[in-house]
């Protein structure tokens, strides 16, 4: 660990309600919650006015609605969410070719290997003055904590929200963790966070007091480990530039759960076909399948399987997530189905005998043509007479209107949906620069209105030293 608090953690407030919030000056200050409004929607972002009433991230939807009845409730803009992220990642890599982006709004920024800071005081300026360039250019605030170490800076971010500057000092580590609970550190989640509880383990000082040898008895050599060297403020891992994508993954939320195990099979078998098509048009093969598996009582299982060698064949894929499948109990019922594939490369090791497997298939079928680079069968040879088509008459489809996107009206000019239904919308007229906007009910159908692009939430970015 180094002597300097030159690893800078950076975390946007509340980042996609806030965004919210900037873009509509009538929710500003109110209570706002982003996320999926279905019913099995769950809560990404809530506003530090819905967190007082107890709503927070990943909780499901309705439960959020039972506790904040009154809060305005949002679909993400992503668009808007990711050129946001964009604008604060730019400021990072002024500072640093080496940043970390953790999300969209979050990272770790090395600010020696930027040549920006080596001191607490020149770091320190540098914090302050990034924040003072991220609410000038995207209107947003952001936290920012500085530290020795990743796991510090993180720690020191999250105290310094919302809003705030925190940067612990070498030297103050092991006073500012110890009183800490054990779920502060990396990696200590519910079930670790329960094992350690039932050994009498509850803080961060307890930890170090146990001992690494007891740490190892009770969670294994790499964990164990690990943990211990965290608790006594530990923390060598660097700061790892932006990387391309380790994997690729595809999942569904079901509305209704699925009891009937024949159809989550196929819904399995589906989300497979669908993640190789994602692998694929990325240009990559992964080695390791996994399957994720979230059941009625919100408990989520992951399982995975490593192959000989990495693929892009939609059967070997599908056949990998079936057994993993097999090893998973859904007869509670299945509420959220996954399938990912890990372990990326740009280069697919064939597999020949499923190569020869499935020319054989195809010669038994007589079946002329197989890609023997795929080991898929192209059908046979020759033209097929087409189907005579017969015209349909076009039904419009009805236009649907998303609560929080943005529309524009020919008269009324630009603004944002606040609820619709009944074939009535209902929008609100303003924008992020305007004072808040009056309500107008329109049909779903109006020809006048139309959807629209996210306006900028700052009219210019103000000029930086």
């Amino acid at each position: 660990m180094r002597s300097a608090p030159t690893i800078l953690h950076l975390d946007m407030d509340a980042f996609y309600a806030s965004a919210e919030q900037a873009a509509k000056p009538s929710l500003r200050g109110k209570a706002v919650v982003v996320g999926g409004l279905g019913p099995r929607g769950v809560v990404a972002t809530a506003s530090y006015e819905a967190r007082k009433f107890g709503v927070h991230s990943a909780m499901p939807m309705g439960q959020a609605r039972r506790l904040a009845p009154n809060a305005a409730y949002l679909v993400p803009r992503f668009g808007l969410y990711r050129e946001i992220s964009e604008q604060v990642m730019g400021l990072l890599r002024e500072l640093s070719p080496l940043v970390e982006p953790l999300s969209l709004d979050e990272a770790f920024v090395d600010l020696e290997a930027g040549g920006v800071a080596d001191s607490a005081e020149s770091a320190r300026a540098v914090g302050e003055r990034l924040r003072a360039d991220i609410r000038a250019v995207t209107g947003l605030s952001g936290s920012v904590g500085l530290a020795a170490s990743k796991m510090l800076a993180k720690i020191a971010s999250e105290e310094a929200k919302p809003d705030g500057l925190r940067l612990i000092a070498p030297g103050t580590e092991r006073a500012l963790l110890g009183p800490m609970s054990v779920r502060t550190l990396p990696g200590v989640g519910p079930a670790t966070g329960d094992h350690l509880r039932r050994a009498g383990i509850l803080t961060v000082a307890e930890i170090a007091e146990a001992g690494e040898d007891e740490l190892v008895r009770l969670l294994g050599k790499a964990h164990g480990g690990s943990l211990y060297a965290m608790a006594l403020a530990r923390d060598e891992r660097p700061v790892v530039a932006e990387r391309e994508s380790k994997s690729v993954s595809v999942e569904d939320t079901y509305d209704v759960d699925i009891h009937d195990r024949v159809r989550v099979r196929a819904e399995v078998a589906r989300l497979a076909e669908r993640c190789v098509q994602r692998l694929r048009a990325a240009g990559h093969s992964g080695r390791t399948i996994v399957l994720k598996v979230r059941r009625f009582d919100f408990s989520t299982l992951t399982r995975s399987e490593t192959l000989r060698g990495p693929t892009d064949d939609p059967g070997v894929v599908q056949e990998a997530a079936a057994r993993l499948l097999e090893a998973v109990d859904t007869t509670g019922g299945v509420r959220l189905l996954g399938v990912g594939v890990t372990g990326l490369t740009d280069y697919t090791q064939e597999d020949l005998f499923a190569q020869a497997q499935a020319e054989a298939q195809a010669q038994t079928a007589g079946v002329e043509g197989v890609s023997l680079a795929k080991g898929e069968v192209l059908g046979p040879v020759g033209p097929e007479p087409e189907p005579e088509r017969v015209a349909e008459p076009v039904v419009p489809a009805e236009r649907r209107w998303t609560a929080g996107h943005d529309v524009r009206h020919a008269e009324y000019g630009h603004g944002w949906v606040q609820g619709s239904g009944l074939g009535r919308v209902t929008v609100r007229f303003e924008t992020p620069l305007s004072a808040p906007g009056r309500v107008k009910t329109f049909r779903t159908d109006d020809p006048d209105l139309e959807p629209a692009q996210p306006l900028p939430l700052v009219a210019e970015p103000a000029p930086r030293a």
